[in-house]
């Protein structure tokens, strides 16, 4: 580790906080129907939408038909997006004419797209046509990013509200967080990829002369937007295969600042967002503080492990002084790569600018634990501030415990229903994670995927059934995905990690709205300071954490203690 490397990262923290803030607060307003900077541009679009789908904004939804609207959309959007990739060869943009997707992988891509995972069991540029990667997929990173927002907001105004049967309009706050939020964002910062070097172009390649005197096609595409929304939304699925490792997403050290920014955007402003929905701003600051606390130790773990060499390739002669350089690109190097694939998988982005699979063992351990988490330390955009308030309610529930009274969040009493929904979303994550992944391990249809066997052939599928359920989308590479089997049950936990968790999360959201809010007394555990921040962090670590230990301890562990032993499998 170097003073220069963490001042590159130090610098990319304190810029994404500076940004965060009034884009956290922006949302509030927009979600909120106040006037903003944009209205009178956007705002006769809006009115013009509602007007031809017949949405009255202004009319509440209870939590059943906001959890409805939300389900119908998404289920609608995977009808189109599976038609559309099973029929690319009769759409337009497709001159290489290139053939559907098979049912199962079609199947799968569907699945990830609706559900913000973006998990890719197959190679963008030589699978999908540039009709396909626009309308198909990156409408969807649109819709699905708005989707978690809209599901966030409505979240935090139950514990604003008291005896209220409604959280809002889904339609209403859909509509706003993408004209007024993500389009704006996505729009500037393509732009801005596009000047860095990003192609943003219908021609699908463009022929070139090597050095040797040999003939290259080169793969491109209207790749820039896809690529703002991508980071922006915490999508993660890329117009390449190598992803933001391709110099086509990730030119230079700027743009994968800009990328890194983008990422934490929105999961860190929606902390203000939910400060200013609640009336304050502490309780903001206090989930602001457990993130940074995960983040920044995330981190450090991480840079730590890949500072050091491979001790397998230092006894071969390789210099052990520029540390694990394997799987990354030198254009990063180890600190921006550490930051990027630490950010990216702590929020549910599954982009990556440097291979996971080629990791220390530790160094790959902790993008998995922080998935593992629940994605909630920030989380993806909505999805982890959601998650985030889960776990607070759990926090509180034992203060209650400690001290004999009956645990209180924002004026909301926390009785046994709200538990029981808190419990029902946090146990599916254990259920469908272990679950697969133990299923998976004992039928060879599946272990054949495996590119490498022993502890980390245990990892790479135990990662994949989290970045699954995780909604992440990033992979250790060596898992060969496109099978009948994995296809179908990563696509199965995908679904359990998105609508398992998020359906009891706003049953929960509609029992506490109706709550009439207590005035805090003398004996309120308060949950805007160090003491919460601290309980808050060994609740997610127990819960969240603890569950996962035996396994990872066969995995990643495991293969740590062979390596620097100097054995292999």
């Amino acid at each position: 580790m170097t003073i220069s490397g963490w001042a590159e990262i130090a610098l990319t923290l304190a810029l994404i906080l500076l940004a965060a803030w009034p884009v956290g607060l922006h949302i509030a307003r927009v979600v909120e129907g106040e006037r903003t900077f944009l209205q009178p541009l956007l705002a006769p679009l809006e009115r013009g939408l509602y007007a031809a789908v017949g949405v009255d904004p202004g009319r509440g939804m209870g939590w059943q038909s906001y959890a409805a609207a939300l389900l119908l959309l998404n289920a609608l959007h995977f009808l189109m997006l599976y038609a559309m990739l099973r029929l690319q060869r009769f759409l337009p943009f497709n001159p290489d004419h290139l053939a559907g997707m098979s049912p199962r992988l079609a199947f799968n891509t569907a699945m990830s797209f609706v559900t913000n995972t973006n998990w890719q069991a197959y190679s963008g540029e030589t699978t999908l046509s540039p009709g396909s990667q626009m309308w198909g997929l990156t409408s969807h990173m649109f819709i699905s990013a708005g989707t978690g927002i809209a599901a966030a907001v409505a979240v935090s105004r139950a514990f604003a509200r008291g005896g209220m049967e409604t959280l809002g309009n889904f339609w209403a706050d859909l509509t706003r967080i993408v004209l007024y939020v993500l389009l704006p964002i996505a729009i500037v910062a393509g732009l801005a990829l596009v000047a860095l070097g990003v192609p943003q172009t219908l021609a699908t390649h463009a022929d070139a002369t090597t050095l040797e005197g040999a003939r290259q096609t080169i793969s491109m595409g209207p790749v820039a937007l896809m690529e703002a929304i991508k980071e922006l939304g915490t999508n993660g699925g890329g117009y390449f295969n190598a992803n933001s490792a391709h110099p086509f997403e990730n030119p230079n050290a700027w743009s994968s600042l800009l990328e890194t920014l983008l990422v934490f955007l929105i999961p860190i402003g929606l902390t203000f967002t939910f400060g200013r929905i609640v009336g304050d701003q502490r309780q903001g600051y206090a989930l602001l503080a457990v993130i940074g606390i995960f983040v920044v130790t995330a981190i450090a773990v991480v840079y730590a492990a890949e500072a050091h060499a491979n001790p397998l390739l230092t006894a071969l002669g390789v210099d052990p002084a520029q540390g694990n350089l394997e799987g990354k690109e030198i254009r990063f190097g180890i600190p921006l790569s550490v930051l990027f694939n630490v950010i990216t998988t702590a929020t549910s982005c599954g982009a990556v600018n440097a291979m996971l699979d080629s990791f220390m063992p530790l160094g790959g351990m902790v993008p998995m634990l922080l998935i593992q988490l629940g994605e909630i330390v920030p989380g993806g955009v909505g999805s982890g501030l959601y998650g985030l308030l889960v776990f607070a309610l759990l926090a509180v529930f034992v203060a209650g415990l400690m001290v004999g009274r009956t645990p209180e969040y924002l004026g909301k009493k926390i009785e046994a229903k709200e538990i029981k929904l808190a419990m029902l979303a946090v146990l599916i994550l254990p259920f469908s994670i272990l679950g697969g992944t133990a299923w998976s391990l004992v039928l060879p249809q599946a272990t054949a995927s495996l590119g490498n066997a022993g502890p980390h052939g245990l990892s790479e599928m135990l990662y994949a059934y989290s970045s699954a359920t995780g909604n992440n989308g990033s992979a250790f590479a060596g898992l060969s995905a496109d099978t009948s089997w994995l296809d179908t049950t990563l696509g199965i936990a995908m679904l359990l990690g998105r609508y398992a968790f998020l359906v009891p999360v706003l049953a929960l959201a509609g029992s506490l709205a109706a709550k009439v809010k207590v005035p805090a007394s003398g004996g309120t555990f308060p949950t805007h300071g160090p003491l919460f921040v601290g309980l808050l962090v060994g609740v997610i670590v127990i819960l969240g954490g603890l569950q996962f230990m035996p396994v990872l301890s066969l995995g990643p562990l495991a293969e740590h203690f062979v390596l620097f032993a100097g054995k292999t499998y």
